[in-house]
């Protein structure tokens, strides 16, 4: 995604606008996950409750589960400085930045976030916006906020090349975080990432449409997934022959600063969606970040796909009209919850879905959980109901689509 942040006056706006504007197109593959086989998310006391008892002498029933997705996480400088003071002068801590949300993130059998930007040296330097290069320990804050997963496809996955996009992944995996979209060899990115989430082996693909011009590392055409339908599809077969029950595609895409989905999002949703094997869906849920800004959710040919998710986490976000823009600090988590299949071959089903609206103050440095916020803040009636208008703007609401806590 193409950032622009600002922490001096607004008189520097049109120099930051002026140097750049930041996501382009490109086309190939690549992705994949840290360790093979499947990883169990550790049990926590504030997650679901445990699976329905079987009778005695029948096989017990899978357990549903619930799926919470949020949006871009992106470290400004500011957002740098700001952890830098969190952590007190030792290092730098991005935990009581997310802290709002993780009464949402915590509680899910499955949290998936979008890690946009890739990591630095330890010690630094650190930089944001063009090119950003942001402190690994992000990866543990996510981590301490109930993340398992990330995708990690985005136009700001080569910002710092070869070197940038496997430090990311080796801190996100000592941070115990899987990881989809980028790899750092042939045979990581060869295999898809696999969770179990209840009674389901949970699948997560990840794509980007570009990465801003830099060309993949030479001779490592899979280091990163860029979108292409054929591919997809073909990804998510795969996922499911090797034991998916359940695949969730993370995509960046979509025009940013633009609240409506546009037309390759939308004409690709309905290809991904319509694809099946076997009278089964290929992908059972899609989950958009990279536009910057809310975008809706919408059910299509059954199955739910989130436009745009906005940011999780951004410092002041100049648009391309040079102006501020508060809309580049909204944004949703997606909460599903997933049944297992009435009968042998189906798939899993939405049972329950919800949006929750969360805002990031850059004033405080803290993400707000809109759903629940209740603190008097008189700005927060009108973003959330901002928000609210825009996710429900394709009709969701007839769908079932709810706002969460």
């Amino acid at each position: 995604m193409t950032s622009r942040t600002t922490t001096a006056a607004v008189a520097v706006a049109a120099l930051v606008v002026a140097a750049a504007t930041g996501c382009t197109g490109g086309s190939a593959q690549g992705g994949g996950t840290p360790a093979p086989g499947i990883s169990d998310r550790p049990p926590a006391a504030e997650r679901s409750g445990p699976p329905p008892s079987a009778a005695p002498g029948a096989a017990s029933a899978p357990a549903g589960f619930t799926l919470v997705a949020s949006g871009d996480v992106l470290p400004h400088d500011s957002i740098i400085r700001r952890a830098a003071q969190d952590a007190g002068g030792d290092g730098y801590d991005f935990g009581p930045m997310l802290a709002g949300v993780r009464s949402v993130v915590a509680p899910a059998d499955l949290a998936i976030c979008h890690m946009e930007t890739v990591y630095g040296k330890e010690g630094g330097p650190y930089t944001g916006y063009p090119a950003f290069k942001s402190p690994p320990e992000v990866a543990a804050a996510l981590k301490a906020t109930g993340y398992d997963s990330c995708s990690t496809a985005s136009n700001h996955t080569l910002d710092d090349g070869a070197d940038g996009l496997r430090r990311t992944l080796d801190a996100l995996d000592a941070a115990g975080i899987r990881h989809a979209g980028s790899a750092r060899t042939a045979e990581e990115a060869g295999r898809p990432t696999l969770m179990k989430a209840g009674g389901a082996t949970v699948a997560q693909l990840a794509y980007t449409y570009d990465t801003n011009g830099y060309p993949l590392p030479e001779g490592q055409p899979w280091a990163v997934r860029l979108l292409d339908e054929g591919k997809v599809i073909a990804d998510a077969r795969a996922a499911r022959a090797a034991g998916a029950d359940v695949v969730v595609v993370s995509v960046h895409w979509g025009t940013e600063w633009q609240t409506a989905a546009d037309e390759r999002q939308l004409s690709l949703g309905r290809a991904l969606t319509a694809s099946t094997s076997g009278g089964r869906p290929d992908i059972d849920l899609i989950i958009g970040t990279h536009a910057h800004v809310p975008q809706a959710y919408e059910k299509v040919n059954g199955t739910w796909i989130v436009y745009g998710m906005g940011d999780q986490i951004a410092g002041d976000m100049i648009n391309h009209e040079g102006a501020f823009d508060p809309r580049g600090n909204q944004g949703t988590l997606g909460r599903f919850t997933f049944a297992p299949p009435k009968e042998p071959g189906a798939r899993w089903e939405v049972t329950k879905a919800e949006f929750v609206p969360q805002w990031f103050d850059t004033g405080r440095g803290r993400v707000v959980n809109l759903g629940s916020s209740g603190d008097g803040d008189p700005r927060h009636t009108s973003i959330r109901e901002t928000i609210r208008q825009v996710v429900l703007g394709r009709g969701a609401e007839k769908d079932g689509l709810t706002m969460g806590k």
